[in-house]
C-alpha cells in the first residue's frame, strides 16, 4: 500500500470508529434496526466518505449479514446480544469494524462479549510481518475456549486493498495449519465472534446484501438504468435499499436475472442455532514494520 492509500484508509478508519461509538450508544430496545444502519451510512457521507458495504446489525443467533429491507421495521429487544458491522471507504481504501452491544440490561452477556474483545487483543498482540496466520487463529481459539465459549469458525478475518473488501489472508478463528503469513505493508480486518454454540453458522432468510461480481454475460432484458446503478458501486457490496429511487419490479427482475447469469451473489444472513448468542469485535490492522497500527481504534 502506497502513502496515499495508507492516508485514505486511515481516514476511512476514523469515520468507522466514530460511527461505531454512535451505534454503541445508539442501540437501545425499541430503536429500529434500520434507522441505526440508515444513521450510520449518513454519518459516513457527511463525513466525505462512503460505506465500504451495507451498515449490519445481527441479534442473537445471527452472527453476520443481517441488513435492513426498505420497509424493515424491526426493532431491538430488551435481552438482544447485538452485533453492529461497518465499513467506510475514501476512494475505495476501507476501513472495516464492529463491536457487541448487551441489551439485557444486566451484563448477563458481558462475558461472551468479552470473550470476542479478549480474544481480538490477543490476535493484536501476535500482528507483525511474518506471523502465521495460524498462530492468530490458534490465539483467538485459545482465549474464546478459556472462556467457555465456542469461536465461530466458518467465520474469519480477512484482507483489505483497494476497493476489495475480502481478499487475501483469511485469518481463522482458531488453529489451522497453512493460511500463509502477514506481508509488512498490508492492511487486515480480525474480527473473532464467540459464542454459546457449536460455532459453526450457516445461510437463513431473504439476502438484502449483494455485489457485482463480473460483467453480464447477456445484457438483453437487463434494466439498463438498475445496472448502471449497481456498477456505480464498483464491485464494492450494495443493499436493496440503496435502489429506493429506482423501480421496485425492475430492481427484482434485474437482482434475479444477474444471479442466474453468475454475475451477481447474494449474501443471506449467518445464523448459529436458535437461542444461540454470538459476540463479535472487530479492528481493521496496518501491519507495519515498527508494529501493529490499529486504524479504527
Amino acid at each position: 500500500m502506497n502513502d496515499e492509500g495508507l492516508e485514505k484508509t486511515r481516514r476511512a478508519g476514523k469515520i468507522a470508529a466514530a460511527c461505531r461509538e454512535w451505534a454503541r450508544g445508539a442501540i437501545q430496545p425499541g430503536v429500529e434496526l434500520r434507522h441505526v444502519l440508515e444513521t450510520i451510512e449518513s454519518m459516513i457521507r457527511e463525513a466525505g466518505a462512503a460505506p465500504a458495504f451495507p451498515a449490519q446489525t445481527s441479534r442473537n443467533e445471527c452472527a453476520a449479514h443481517y441488513c435492513s429491507s426498505p420497509d424493515d421495521t424491526m426493532v431491538y429487544e430488551e435481552g438482544d446480544v447485538v452485533k453492529v458491522d461497518m465499513g467506510v471507504h475514501v476512494d475505495g481504501w476501507i476501513a472495516d469494524t464492529a463491536c457487541t452491544v448487551d441489551l439485557s440490561g444486566k451484563g448477563q452477556n458481558a462475558d461472551l462479549i468479552g470473550a470476542s474483545a479478549d480474544a481480538l487483543a490477543a490476535a493484536i498482540a501476535l500482528v507483525e510481518p511474518g506471523r502465521p496466520v495460524s498462530e492468530i487463529g490458534a490465539a483467538v481459539e485459545r482465549t474464546i475456549t478459556r472462556a467457555g465459549f465456542e469461536p465461530v469458525r466458518n467465520l474469519t478475518g480477512h484482507g483489505l486493498d483497494r476497493w476489495k473488501v475480502h481478499c487475501a489472508p483469511q485469518i481463522p478463528s482458531y488453529g489451522e495449519r497453512g493460511g500463509g503469513r502477514l506481508e509488512e505493508g498490508s492492511v487486515i480486518a480480525i474480527e473473532p465472534f464467540a459464542c454459546t454454540g457449536r460455532g459453526f453458522i450457516h445461510e437463513a432468510g431473504k439476502a438484502e446484501v449483494f455485489m457485482l461480481v463480473r460483467p453480464p454475460r447477456k445484457a438483453k432484458g437487463i434494466d439498463k438504468q438498475v445496472l448502471r446503478a449497481m456498477q456505480d458501486w464498483k464491485g464494492l457490496p450494495i443493499a436493496r435499499r440503496y435502489f429506493n429511487d429506482l423501480d421496485r419490479e425492475a430492481l427484482e427482475d434485474t437482482i434475479s436475472k444477474l444471479a442466474r447469469q453468475g454475475s451477481l451473489v447474494r449474501y443471506p444472513p449467518l445464523v448459529e442455532q436458535p437461542g444461540v448468542l454470538v459476540a463479535q469485535t472487530e479492528h481493521t490492522l496496518h501491519v507495519a514494520s515498527g508494529g501493529v497500527e490499529i486504524i479504527t481504534a
